[in-house]
Formats: C-alpha cells, sequence, structure tokens
C-alpha cells in the first residue's frame, strides 16, 4: 500500500509562511519609522531578527533530528504567529524588536521543511523536490509586496494581521495535512557531541566543509543583491521620466520571482536529469556573475529584465543544488543539523551585507554595489574548482551518516 507523499502538503505550508513573510518584509521600515526609528535603528531591527536567526537555526535543526521535523516545524510556525500578533500589537519600538526577536528564535519553518523533504525523497528527485521552495518563494514574491501595498494604503496594522492569519493558516495546515513526524535520528546524537559542538562537527567531513564554502558564497551574493537593489535601482533607473519608487521596485521583483517559478518549476528536473547537480552549481555562479556585472553598467528598463532573467537562474539552480548535495553529504541523520547550518550562514549575510549595500550606495557607488555581488558569486565559482573532490565524493554511491 503506497503511501501519499506529503510533498503537496509541504508545498502549501511553505508557500503561507513565505506569503506572511513577503507580506511583512516591505513594510517592516515604514511601521518603524511611524513609531520614530531611524534609517540606523530599521536596520538594526533587520539584524536582531537576522542575529536570532543565527542563533537558533542549527539548534531547531539538530532537535528536529532528534524529536522529529513536525514538531518542531509548528513550534517554529507558533512562534511566527506570536511574532506577527505582537508585532500588530506594537506601541512602541521595544515591542517591535520584541516581536522580532521572537519571531527569529522560532524561525526554523524552511530549514527544518528542507530537511522533511529530504527525509520523503529519493536522492535522485531531491533538488527537484528542494525547488518546490524556490517556487514557493517566487509565488511570495509575486503577491505579498502587492498586497502588503495595498493594505499599507488603508492602516500599517492590516498587512500585518494578515501575515498573522496567514501564519495561523501555516499551523492548522501542518497539524493536519503533514503526514507523520519525518525522521527521527535518535542514535545520531551522543553524550560527547552535543549543542554547538556536534553542529559544527559536521564541517569536518571530507568535502563537506567545500560545499559550506559555496554556499557561504551564494548566500553573500543572494543577500548584498536583495539588500540592496531597492535604493540601487531608485538611483539607477527610470520610468516615464521619474525615479524609480516602490512600485516600479515591486514590479521588478515580481519579475524576478515570476522567472524564478519558470525556472524551478519547469528547468530543474531535465537540468538534474542531463548535467547533474555538480555541473548546475558552477554554471549558476556564471550565471550570477555575468547578471550582477551587467546590473552595475546598465541603465535602462528592457536591459534590466533580461539581466533579471540571467540573475534568476543562477539563485534558482544553486541554492536546491547546493542544498540536495549538502544533505548527501552528512546522511540522513544529520539533514536537520546541516540545513540549519545553512539557514544561519544566510543569517550571517544578511547581518552583514545590508550594511555593505548601504555604505556603497549612500556614496553613489553603485557599479561597485552591483560588482561586489558579481565578486562573492566569483568566489563561489572559484570554491567550486578548488572542492571538485567534494563533488566527486558526493555524487557516489554512498553517503556519510547513512
Amino acid at each position: 500500500m503506497s503511501k501519499r507523499s506529503p510533498l503537496a502538503s509541504i508545498f502549501l505550508i511553505i508557500l503561507v509562511d513565505i506569503l506572511g513573510l513577503t507580506i511583512i518584509l516591505p513594510l517592516l521600515p515604514f511601521y518603524a519609522e511611524s513609531l520614530g526609528a531611524s534609517p540606523l535603528v530599521v536596520g538594526m531591527l533587520i539584524s536582531s531578527y537576522a542575529a536570532c536567526q543565527l542563533i537558533a537555526g542549527p539548534i531547531l535543526g539538530q532537535i528536529s533530528d532528534k524529536v522529529g521535523r513536525k514538531p518542531v516545524l509548528l513550534v517554529s510556525q507558533c512562534g511566527t504567529f506570536a511574532g506577527f500578533v505582537l508585532l500588530a500589537m506594537s506601541q512602541s519600538l521595544g515591542l517591535v524588536f520584541l516581536a522580532r526577536i521572537i519571531d527569529g528564535l522560532t524561525a526554523g519553518n524552511i530549514s527544518v521543511a528542507q530537511a522533511y523533504i529530504a527525509d520523503v525523497t529519493e536522492e535522485s528527485k531531491r533538488t527537484q523536490s528542494f525547488a518546490l521552495i524556490g517556487i514557493a518563494f517566487g509565488i511570495g514574491f509575486l503577491i505579498g509586496p502587492a498586497v502588503s501595498g495595498f493594505l499599507a494604503h488603508y492602516s500599517h496594522v492590516y498587512p500585518i494581521i494578515l501575515a498573522a492569519c496567514l501564519s495561523a493558516l501555516s499551523i492548522v495546515a501542518t497539524t493536519f495535512l503533514l503526514p507523520g513526524k519525518g525522521e527521527v535520528h535518535q542514535e545520531a546524537h551522543s553524550a560527547a557531541e552535543t549543542g554547538m559542538r556536534r553542529t559544527f562537527s559536521v564541517l569536518r567531513e571530507p568535502g563537506v566543509s567545500r560545499l559550506f564554502l559555496q554556499f557561504t558564497a551564494f548566500s553573500f551574493t543572494f543577500a548584498i543583491f536583495m539588500s540592496g537593489f531597492a535604493l540601487f535601482a531608485e538611483r539607477r533607473f527610470t520610468w516615464q521620466g521619474q525615479a524609480f519608487h516602490a512600485a516600479q521596485v515591486g514590479y521588478a521583483l515580481a519579475f524576478l520571482g515570476l522567472a524564478g517559478v519558470l525556472i524551478q518549476g519547469g528547468l530543474i528536473r531535465p537540468l538534474v536529469k542531463k548535467v547533474g547537480e555538480a555541473r548546475l552549481v558552477p554554471a549558476g555562479f556564471v550565471s550570477m556573475v555575468i547578471g550582477l556585472s551587467l546590473l552595475g553598467l546598465i541603465h535602462g528598463v528592457p536591459e534590466l529584465l533580461g539581466v533579471m532573467v540571467v540573475i534568476a537562474f543562477g539563485s534558482s539552480v544553486v541554492r536546491p543544488s547546493l542544498s540536495t548535495m549538502i544533505t548527501q553529504a552528512v546522511g540522513r541523520k544529520r539533514q536537520g543539523m546541516a540545513l540549519g547550518l545553512t539557514q544561519s550562514l544566510m543569517s550571517i549575510a544578511q547581518i552583514i551585507c545590508p550594511a555593505i549595500s548601504g555604505i556603497l550606495i549612500q556614496h553613489q557607488m553603485l557599479t561597485t554595489w552591483a560588482f561586489a555581488g558579481a565578486f562573492c558569486a566569483v568566489v563561489g565559482l572559484i570554491c567550486c574548482y578548488y572542492g571538485r573532490e567534494a563533488s566527486t565524493y558526493v555524487s557516489g554511491d554512498a553517503s556519510l551518516g547513512n
């Protein structure tokens, strides 16, 4: 008797979570400013969430390895819901910070969901399964910012209430639609190797550290682009004689999201079958190098749309391919921990890169900002070839920890 695949359920859960996130992201700076926050304080607010996520990501992943994915995913979603409710009720910056800290400390939704996907899919199909997360992100960026902008015309609180409702819906979906707990690996834990020591011990495995270096380079590339694109576009591009504003930036990011959905929904599977993940990763880094370099040189909107497709291809193939290779390298017993560590790397990039982007763009170094992102992608490309043995190791028949 065949078991019902949980991929449709996990996709719905991730999509609802990401819609809530993308509704909040464009609103949060304006909401904080309405309570008296300066641009510096807004930056600290964004960094506080990422810093808490950095601490919590590997721990939540490790706990999910021990007790199962579903219970940890529910705890994470409840934290997000509580953070949104507190944010909607906030009348001071202190409460806004507290709301984001609560959300950050329980922000294991995506990494735990990735581990669940890894548990229930064969290695040969894992990359296209991970691409579900990219598709959910693309749909979220298509819908979330537009809905947030519409509701914000009436009140800054309305988008937050909607995000809280979506978060509650995600909890219900996880409770009733997601089968089982996900895999539990009690034997993976020993008294001698716990906490952060055990988390980072995964980096000592042959080839794994090089995969994490590649993921770090991707994280910084993507974070530089996402943290600075709005300010860059405002200063570089015009539409009907006027500088880009929030609406035009939103449309450009929506186009990026649409391209990502099409690439991850239609191209990932045949590409993986034809060339494999180990070759897709450097191809993706090359695409990001080209796209970000061109972004620093162009001035027209048609050229911008073409560049967004190039960047979307790079990011759409690198992240799911690397996630697959990492889970294959560490084995099923430590997938949650390893994917939690990738979330921590993303958090580090999200702490550092907004400051880098802000400094460069504030000093009108627009081309330098784009080239900085391209440079991070070049580093990732170098790591691909420097770590050839990692790719060979991962693509073998045996995986560590199995």
